[in-house]
């Protein structure tokens, strides 16, 4: 699966703000049809995010191998990862 420029529109309007909370996943995983998680920032610290909010990041998540990875293309997205700025989720 792929994400589309509509999609992540969607995604852009959806974290504007956000919270990285159970709404902001429920929501995330209705838009886009994806698995959706959270993980610790110190976790993701070798990781460039995919694109960065007011208080949250994004990852993007390609797991069409065996072992997840991080990519910056959302044409091999299968899922998202999302971090809380300001060291709480």
């Amino acid at each position: 699966m792929s994400l589309e420029p509509a999609q992540l529109s969607e995604i852009d309007l959806a974290l504007g703000a956000a919270s990285v909370d159970a709404q902001t996943i429920a929501a995330l995983r209705r838009l886009t049809g994806l698995v959706v998680t959270r993980c610790d920032a110190i976790d993701m610290r070798d990781e460039t995010p995919f694109r960065t909010y007011e208080r949250c990041a994004l990852y993007l998540i390609d797991g069409r191998d065996h072992c997840w990875r991080i990519t910056q293309d959302p044409r091999y997205a299968t899922g998202l990862a999302l971090t809380a700025k300001g060291g709480g989720a």
